[in-house]
């Protein structure tokens, strides 16, 4: 059952489903963010399990202290109420990129992604190990860097972790970037 809710203050979070003898990335968390809201609103179990990778800081509030709270403070059911819409949003907006893109489009989307977060210097670490991205874009590994290979023709450039991007403009016209589907604020 949940017990805590966690909120990502600093660092990476990866948040992981298991199945039989299966895993699999559900999402990756790299800003302030809470995660795994709804099994603390709903007092259920955690579907997702979550791990570090990358130094973090965390914030861990009990359980059922937030269902207290969120009984007795209008303020803050509201902002717990807006926390679950944005976990939501984000799972549907990665519903829809699942279903809607290719691979190869999902990894170049992830890359224009990344190049933002990181200031638009077309160049960047990758923030974790490939079979966690290949996992969070629901690719196996093996298609990943397959698809790495496809976006060479594109001005990608990967060695090790290391990713250069030498024409952004190409690859947003490969990977047509969505507000609906890659942007969180909207």
């Amino acid at each position: 059952m949940a017990d805590f809710l966690f909120f990502n203050l600093s660092g990476t979070i990866e948040l992981t489903a298991h199945w039989r003898n299966r895993e699999t990335t559900i999402d990756v968390i790299e800003r302030p963010r809470a995660f795994i809201v709804a099994a603390v609103v709903m007092d259920r179990l955690y579907l997702q399990s979550s791990r570090v990778l990358r130094a973090a800081r965390i914030l861990m509030l009990p359980a059922g202290s937030v269902r207290s709270a969120m009984q007795d403070d209008a303020g803050f059911a509201t902002a717990m109420a807006e926390e679950a819409s944005v976990a939501y949003r984000h799972v549907a907006q990665e519903l829809k990129g699942l279903k809607l893109r290719s691979g190869i489009e999902r990894l170049a989307n992830w890359l224009i992604n990344q190049d933002i977060f990181v200031g638009s210097a077309h160049a960047f670490n990758m923030p974790y190990e490939k079979k966690v991205l290949a996992a969070r874009l629901g690719l196996a590994p093996e298609v990943l860097s397959r698809a790495f290979s496809t976006l060479a023709k594109y001005g990608v450039r990967v060695e090790g972790a290391k990713v250069w991007i030498g024409d952004i403009d190409a690859l947003r016209k490969l990977a047509f970037p969505d507000p609906l589907l890659d942007d969180e604020t909207i």
